[in-house]
């Protein structure tokens, strides 16, 4: 879905171009999403079960929007906290536990997180972690299953409801996801799937909200259930699309993937994105720490570990390190031979001592 325009044409904004590959965010790219759609249609490449769900997802999140009125303070303050604890089931699960191994966490902890990513429901976590690995390996191809180069809608929302393409279908293939399937909680949720989330997502948080301070139950399933559930799972999209379209890549310019603090922000520490592409098995997926870079995910993860449910933190600081003293030296290096030529191009000539030519007799 990325423009294409004429060399007369206005480049559409704001865009970024990385190893010639354009992302876009134009209103050509909005203006061209029925066409797709139905091009798509007529392909067949639409996969209508998800379709159907998200059409769900997204008429009861609207309903929500009516229903916040009538709701009662405790259960504003609930859905607002219940953001970021589904959020930490993808996050610090189902992304830094699972997908990377960044860390290892007791079977409690395992279990709370499962709980909350179900909560936050996209997909099982079997098919999450599977997913995060292909898109690692095969970033910005076909086999990537959110590839960013389509266009920003594709990565952000697209992809979920289409077929999957032929290279990712192979891919996976080529995944590894042994230890995923060894864990007796991940194997469990997925044998469940789909049929889990209509609870999780719904009527978990109804229920909390009715038998808890008496509110109305429908009230807990618009607001608490389906709003929050929308809001927080087009905030995660973002990492997909927003995240790889604008930012800073200091850490590997190379990578689409850059530094959104927008989008850090709203889903608490993923948005420091060129690091993590940079180093996926670093569990803090940033290069500082909490005082320095917004990153909740990062913190709870610390206080788990001060409990003793979290062990085998990775970091990759001292990679980063050993890189830019590599640089540098390579850079001392490429200075010192220019210096060397330097000294070459002038050996023996002194200032005021270059020797005249003889006259012609």
């Amino acid at each position: 879905m990325s423009s294409v325009t004429s060399a007369t044409a206005p480049a559409p904004e704001p865009t970024s171009n990385i190893n010639g590959k354009q992302l876009d965010l134009s209103w050509k790219m909005f203006s061209n999403i029925p066409g797709l759609i139905l091009y798509h249609f007529k392909e067949g490449n639409i996969h209508w079960p998800s379709v159907i769900y998200f059409v769900l997802v997204h008429t009861t999140a609207v309903m929500g929007l009516f229903r916040i009125k009538d709701c009662s303070y405790e259960t504003i303050l609930f859905a607002q906290l219940l953001w970021p604890i589904s959020g930490y089931g993808i996050t610090v699960g189902a992304h830094r536990l699972w997908a990377h191994r960044t860390y290892e966490a007791h079977f409690v902890f395992r279990l709370w997180l499962l709980i909350t990513s179900s909560i936050c429901y996209q997909g099982s976590i079997y098919q999450w972690a599977v997913n995060h690995r292909i898109h690692h390996i095969y970033s910005e191809t076909d086999a990537d299953p959110h590839n960013s180069t389509r266009g920003f809608f594709y990565s952000h929302f697209g992809w979920l409801i289409l077929k999957k393409h032929p290279a990712r279908v192979e891919a996976q293939k080529k995944i590894d996801a042994t230890d995923l399937w060894e864990d007796p909680l991940v194997r469990y949720q997925h044998m469940c799937d789909p049929i889990y989330p209509f609870y999780t997502v719904w009527f978990l948080p109804a229920q909390i909200c009715h038998y808890g301070w008496g509110e109305d139950y429908w009230n807990g399933v618009l607001v608490p259930g389906a709003l929050r559930y929308c809001c927080v799972m087009h905030f995660t999209f973002l990492v997909n699309s927003a995240a790889h379209l604008w930012g800073d890549r200091p850490y590997d310019p190379k990578q689409v993937a850059g530094e959104n603090p927008l989008v850090n922000m709203f889903t608490g520490g993923e948005g420091w994105h060129n690091w993590h592409h940079k180093y996926p098995f670093d569990y803090a997926c940033s290069e500082f720490g909490i005082s320095s870079q917004w990153n909740p995910s990062k913190l709870f993860i610390d206080i788990m570990a001060a409990m003793g449910l979290v062990w085998g933190r990775k970091r990759a600081t001292s990679s980063w390190a050993m890189s830019m003293e590599r640089r540098r030296g390579e850079n001392s290096d490429a200075s010192d031979d220019a210096e060397n030529d330097k000294d070459d191009a002038t050996a023996g000539v002194k200032k005021g001592s270059v020797p005249l030519p003889k006259k012609v007799l």
